[in-house]
């Protein structure tokens, strides 16, 4: 397995989601989405499993202040999330070319 958790220190679902790897002795990269971001060739592989609507997370200042609920363009929604990836709902967790959103321990549970 070749995990990625991309998400926040202080993001409780974050947290939960290392520890279930860490549990289970599966080692995992964690990426820190507000300092590293997420680079567009990982959003490709990301969205492929999960819509980009999906990702945004709506109940941030961000997304009203972007008016983004009323945009329709699938690739101005990412170009928006790429240059801002506060917006980003967390955790992300990559295994290979299979993604989850948030805490998925079923999903997970799975790959082992």
């Amino acid at each position: 397995m070749n995990i990625q958790i991309f998400g926040r220190k202080k993001c409780f679902d974050t947290k939960k989601a290392e520890r279930y790897f860490k549990e289970r002795k599966i080692s995992f990269q964690f990426i820190d989405i507000d300092i590293k971001g997420i680079s567009k060739g990982e959003l490709n592989s990301i969205k492929g499993k999960i819509s980009i609507n999906l990702l945004i997370n709506t109940s941030l200042k961000e997304y009203k202040k972007l008016n983004i609920d009323k945009i329709r363009s699938v690739d101005i929604k990412e170009e928006l999330l790429l240059k801002n990836s506060i917006l980003f709902k967390t955790p992300i967790v990559r295994n290979g070319k299979e993604s989850t959103l948030g805490y998925s321990k079923e999903i997970w549970d799975t790959w082992e």
